[in-house]
């Protein structure tokens, strides 16, 4: 039994999100309740060929653990010993294997959810990993591959067979991507399908859609990804929710802005994106996604497009927060 899922337990996982869940937003979410850390996917034939910059997407400290790095690829053996050579390099908590992306890039070098259409190359790559290293090894899937080919079940039965200690489960096909509904009557399935533990995942954006799954479908800890981009809050409230059966106030304006200017920071100096600039460039997206629900917001995205600078971030939080009174009234 995993520690982080052993009885009593009912972790929240942060989904791993390529270009999110970068070293920095997992620190600033585990600050916020997180208790589960993925890494950004990373590819095992990169992390083979010492890529220094497929290796970048490994590193973690030791304050985010517990903390799994996931591999995608679609040789058991080559899998096996790039697990083994990140383990060696880091020692993760777990190794994770993407069985779950759904980006064409991915998919067309048979990695990620292309290997659901493939139970025994799945399976082969499952054994491979569990075969290669010391650690537990963990896997992400999603329910199928299109509506007409929905195996979650069969597939979680042979992942479990190769020694897969847990598995997450994306409510939704790979032809879904992220549209329409994830559909937890199959995560649920299973879940009693098998005797190790299930986390689900999708359309999980509250305490109360937390309690409610934990509640109906016996998985042992939810998986949060897209509701955390723009509020990563959703740990902590999650939690109150699930201790006290109450919502928790939603962070202020001014929380806000310290997240976001406390965020650009410790992006800019982790030296990830080289220079401030660089920095500033890969951070408009993820600044744009914290204006959710602000009065405003859209005026606010347009100057996000082009920042790039932290003097120019902070001047843009100082002169919302002063006209913030007025932009609530008018909206």
């Amino acid at each position: 039994m995993l520690p982080w899922l052993s009885p009593g337990k009912f972790p929240l996982y942060l989904a791993p999100m390529a270009g999110v869940t970068d070293m920095v937003f997992r620190s600033l979410c585990k600050e916020l309740g997180a208790d589960v850390m993925v890494t950004e996917f990373v590819s095992a034939e990169g992390i083979l060929q010492a890529d220094e910059r497929t290796r970048k997407y490994t590193e973690f400290d030791d304050a985010q653990r517990t903390v799994g790095v996931q591999l995608f690829g679609a040789d058991g053996q080559r899998m096996g010993e790039a697990a083994r050579k990140i383990v060696d390099w880091k020692s993760p908590d777990f190794i994770d294997i993407n069985f779950g992306c759904p980006v064409n890039k991915v998919v067309a070098k048979n990695g990620g959810s292309s290997l659901l259409k493939d139970c025994p190359l799945l399976t082969s790559v499952a054994a491979g990993i569990v075969k290669a290293v010391p650690v537990p090894v963990t896997a992400k899937i999603r329910i199928g591959w299109d509506a007409t080919t929905i195996n979650a079940v069969e597939v979680c039965r042979l992942l479990e067979d190769t020694g897969i200690q847990a598995i997450a489960i994306h409510g939704r096909t790979r032809a879904q991507g992220y549209t329409g509904q994830a559909n937890w009557d199959v995560i649920a399935e299973c879940a009693a399908a098998v005797k190790i533990p299930v986390i689900g995942n999708g359309d999980i954006a509250t305490g109360m859609d937390v309690a409610k799954r934990q509640r109906e479908t016996g998985v042992h800890g939810v998986m949060i990804g897209r509701a955390a981009m723009g509020n990563p809050w959703v740990f902590r409230e999650a939690k109150h929710f699930l201790q006290h059966g109450t919502h928790l106030e939603p962070p202020t304006t001014e929380q806000r802005f310290e997240l976001m200017l406390r965020h650009t920071r410790l992006a800019v100096y982790s030296k990830r994106y080289g220079s401030e600039i660089q920095a500033l460039r890969s951070m408009r997206n993820r600044l744009m996604t914290y204006t959710q629900g602000l009065p405003g917001s859209k005026q606010l995205r347009m100057r996000f497009c082009h920042i790039e600078s932290i003097t120019e971030l902070e001047d843009i939080a100082a002169d919302y927060l002063r006209r913030s009174e007025e932009l609530v009234s008018v909206a």
